[in-house]
């Protein structure tokens, strides 16, 4: 017995992301510091079974300290087991270190509430918050409480997008913030009300345009922010960005040595009409030399999620240009599902997995297809999570536009997935409930890739992490056993 690793479980969230539970949870403390040594950390939710980071990505912004430094405010979803897997409704809290009392500052709110930030004047107090609980995909808006007043305000409510990130300028009179849009992620901009009690809704633009997209911002010095920009031909970089002129400036070229000595690929935009007269948007990435007079292997990207943005992103596991570089042409379509076209395109593909989403896919191969230098012969899907499950499905309904798919950690049979997947909040959103529940039947029969194994005859290469609990091994096996015995 002593060399046993069994463990009992009698709830949910009995393992996350690619580790079993094991009944510790990561806890913020706070301890003195003085003439260079720490006095004793007092834990800040001492002896609570919940999470503070988030799991299992939430790091140092999910805590911060009071302008004051009277106080300490933290992110954390205080719910344990079952509740937990089914539930995104994290809060922030804010924990007296003189009397050791906590409040909970979002009470009421109901989906995800992180990334807690003063303004510089710390007379307001700002974070992200999404309204529905068990949506990880809602929109992402910005709210404003005024400690004065009392007053919490929906700077973001009006705006028909969702936001990524965001920062305050230092004067407190702006919100700089990134967010998706048409293929990419800009800067934006709002002016924050001067009267709180008027609750007027502020005016918010773009102020940065072109093919990159802008990841992170760093911080303001004068009148410039300092932000790292990415696109799918260079690798991330620090950028000057002059708010007066809304030009960006290399501050770092790390990188520019290594991209001297490779070839350029060509990148395009491209709409193509969808099956229900809807403009569908294409990332279109060419591969070095590209000649319109030859014929080339042509690659549909199906991007995971389901609801990440695909934008100009660059990636050391899916590398669009390294792809493109091998000699194919790479389509990489916006489908529905995606953030950067509005909220209700973004929302459009919950319960409809196998539906429209997968109509876009097609519609955007049959278009690009019509281009002489396409090779129809040699096409192929790939992707993964959300991909993956795309390129199943497309295998059971492609008719054979594909001579071949590359699956990675992708759900293949949708009933077992439900009852193997560890963050249920998911599940219950994006296929409508439970397999058992007959209002969802969809979800597991006409969007299920595995009722369509008899149509399987399509060469496939499937990858599958054996400890990713989003997507438990079983997803692969099963798939991949289909192929095999489908020869």
């Amino acid at each position: 017995m002593p060399k046993s690793d069994a463990y009992i479980y009698d709830n949910l969230d009995y393992r996350h992301w690619d580790t079993f539970n094991d009944g510790k949870f990561n806890h913020p403390f706070v301890a003195s510091y003085s003439n260079g040594k720490i006095g004793d950390p007092v834990d800040l939710l001492k002896d609570q079974p919940y999470y503070s980071p988030q799991a299992p990505f939430g790091g140092a912004e999910d805590f911060i300290w009071s302008p004051d430094s009277k106080a300490i405010l933290y992110v954390c979803k205080k719910k344990f087991g079952t509740d937990y897997a089914v539930s995104t409704n994290t809060d922030i809290y804010r924990y007296e270190l003189s009397s050791g009392t906590t409040t909970n500052l979002t009470e009421g709110m109901n989906g995800y509430d992180i990334a807690p930030s003063y303004s510089p004047d710390g007379k307001s107090l700002t974070w992200l918050s999404m309204k529905t609980d068990g949506y990880e995909s809602d929109k992402n808006d910005i709210i404003l409480f005024d400690k004065s007043s009392s007053i919490r305000l929906n700077l973001t409510a009006h705006w028909d997008g969702t936001v990524n990130s965001f920062i305050w300028s230092n004067d407190n009179r702006k919100i700089y913030f990134t967010a998706a849009t048409k293929g990419t992620v800009q800067l934006f901009e709002l002016e924050v009300p001067s009267n709180i009690k008027s609750k007027s809704l502020p005016k918010i633009q773009q102020i940065s345009t072109g093919d990159f997209d802008i990841t992170g911002i760093v911080g303001q010095t004068g009148d410039k922010l300092i932000v790292t920009l990415t696109k799918f031909t260079r690798a991330t970089e620090v950028f000057s960005f002059d708010l007066k002129n809304k030009s960006l400036t290399a501050v770092t070229k790390v990188n520019d040595d290594k991209y001297a000595a490779i070839a350029e690929n060509k990148i395009e935009r491209r709409i193509t009409k969808a099956s229900d007269g809807a403009d569908l948007f294409s990332w279109v990435i060419y591969p070095p030399n590209f000649d319109p007079a030859k014929k080339y292997p042509t690659i549909l990207y199906c991007e995971g999620g389901p609801q990440s943005a695909l934008t100009q992103f660059y990636s050391f596991r899916w590398n669009l240009q390294l792809i493109a570089s091998q000699g194919y042409i790479v389509i990489a379509p916006n489908r529905r599902g995606m953030p950067g076209w509005g909220v209700k395109w973004n929302e459009a593909i919950s319960q409809d997995w196998g539906g429209q989403p997968i109509r876009d896919y097609l519609s955007a191969i049959d278009d690009i297809s019509k281009e002489t230098y396409v090779d129809t012969a040699r096409r192929a899907a790939i992707g993964a999570s959300y991909g993956g499950y795309s390129v199943y499905q497309l295998a059971g309904v492609h008719q054979n536009r594909f001579k071949t798919f590359i699956a990675h950690n992708g759900l293949f049979d949708m009933r077992s997935w439900y009852g193997t997947t560890e963050e249920l909040f998911f599940a219950n959103h994006e296929l409508g409930g439970a397999y058992w529940d007959s209002k969802n039947e969809k979800s597991y029969t006409q969007f299920n890739p595995i009722e369509k194994a008899n149509n399987w005859h399509t060469p496939i290469l499937i990858f599958q992490g054996g400890k990713d609990y989003r997507v438990p091994i079983g997803q692969g096996l099963a798939a991949f056993q289909l192929a095999q015995l489908k020869k």
